[in-house]
């Protein structure tokens, strides 16, 4: 597995047709999560005026596509909603990571179903990105826990073929600074390679604080990319 495997370049859509086949929902060559489990969607790779009208029938009118980091564009009548800048970052392949986080002592919890009334309101305190009621059921999920209350929080997402992603990392503000982030992004990194898989993750080109992080972890840029939503007729 090179860093150039073009599954990441698609990585909602083989998701999707792979390991998050239970959680999928499609029409045609279209396919979208679970609205309970994420809002991501995805097409062919090179949509046609048919694909879109798959994926429009499969949401419905009016409803969002939250098309990730799909480059294509939809056709006249489907509205824009918001675009934004972003990267895509990987784990070199290699040795076995030696990363903070990943031993016995650190604080480092697994989080279930019942704790996802505190996840959603952690998410909704920080803003990590989009997360539903059932987003912990696309991977794993860890958290830290002070005096009982969540603190912080981090979890598997889309997971293509050989790779898992890393995402929802975030921390409330009270608890910043203590190093959190980084032993749960390197707790989850030692879990996927440790199964014979590799780390990966997006991030908003505007996070500096976050990107700063990863690249500490040795995460490096494999590709830019742009995320995108749409309104569909």
């Amino acid at each position: 597995m090179n860093d150039d495997d073009p599954v990441l370049d698609d990585p909602v859509g083989r998701s999707l047709g792979g390991r998050h086949a239970h959680l999928a929902r499609g029409a045609g060559r279209a396919a979208a999560y679970d609205p309970e489990v994420a809002t991501f969607c995805s097409v062919s790779a090179r949509p046609g005026p048919e694909d879109w009208a798959d994926l429009a029938r499969l949401l419905g009118p009016g409803a969002f596509a939250d098309m990730f980091s799909c480059p294509a564009d939809p056709p006249t009548g489907w509205e824009p909603v918001f675009s934004l800048a972003g990267r895509q970052l990987i784990r070199p392949g290699g040795a076995r990571p030696d990363l903070p986080g990943a031993g016995p002592g650190t604080g480092v919890v697994e989080l279930g179903a019942e704790s996802v009334p505190e996840m959603l309101d952690l998410v909704a305190r920080t803003g990590p990105g989009p997360f539903r009621p059932r987003t912990h059921e696309l991977g794993t999920y860890l958290g830290v826990r002070v005096g009982g209350a969540l603190v912080a929080m981090a979890g598997e997402r889309l997971r293509p073929p050989g790779w898992t992603e890393i995402s929802a990392v975030c921390t409330a503000p009270e608890a910043r600074g203590r190093g959190h982030a980084g032993r749960l992004v390197g707790a989850l990194a030692a879990r996927i390679v440790a199964r014979g898989e590799r780390p990966f993750l997006h991030v908003a080109e505007t996070n500096t604080t976050a990107i700063a992080l990863y690249e500490r972890l040795g995460f490096k840029t494999r590709a830019q990319v742009t995320f995108r939503g749409f309104r569909t007729p």
